[in-house]
């Protein structure tokens, strides 16, 4: 075997998980934030959510992250889950969406990374005979009493702090 065959064959799998790491979205690494100071990673319309994290100051929990409802009049399309309950890999189907990076204003060697994982679903809607799709209420207590609700699209996310802690 010639070497260039041997080494594609070594590389071949540090190139595989480097594709599966690669998220949908691409973004910049964010401002640095302050300890201290409440902020917004992203928003997720659809799941009528926002992504919300802040440096603390206890080195037990250096960065506090929750999603947040965005409004109660918001109607969600899709759904937040817990990460650890729904444990999305691609293998489940599930798809790395994006990757957060935000520093540590107060320690530049330390940054808060949340990646946000998706569960796409295909949703067929369909029209009516004007073009328009239609949910009717009893058609729709019937397929739920039948079990047969349509899937919706899913949303979870994962904080892991990464660098040293400054002092």
């Amino acid at each position: 075997m010639s070497t260039r065959y041997l080494l594609w064959l070594a590389l071949l799998p540090a190139v595989a998980a480097s594709a599966a790491e690669t998220p949908e979205l691409k973004r910049a690494v964010g401002a640095p934030q302050a300890v201290g100071a409440a902020h917004t990673l992203r928003q997720i319309p659809e799941a009528c959510a926002r992504l919300e994290g802040m440096f603390t100051a206890d080195a037990a929990q250096p960065y506090k992250f929750a999603v947040v409802r965005t409004s109660e009049q918001c109607q969600p399309r899709a759904r937040f889950v817990d990460f650890d309950k729904a444990q999305p890999t691609e293998a489940k189907g599930w798809k790395l969406n994006d990757v957060i990076r935000v520093p540590n204003a107060a320690c530049p060697a330390q940054q808060a990374v949340v990646r946000v994982w998706r569960m796409p679903v295909a949703q067929k809607a369909e029209l009516d005979g004007q073009g328009q799709s239609r949910i009717y209420l009893e058609d729709a207590k019937k397929q739920a009493a039948a079990g047969k609700i349509a899937q919706i699209p899913m949303f979870a996310a994962q904080l892991n702090v990464e660098g040293t802690a400054c002092r």
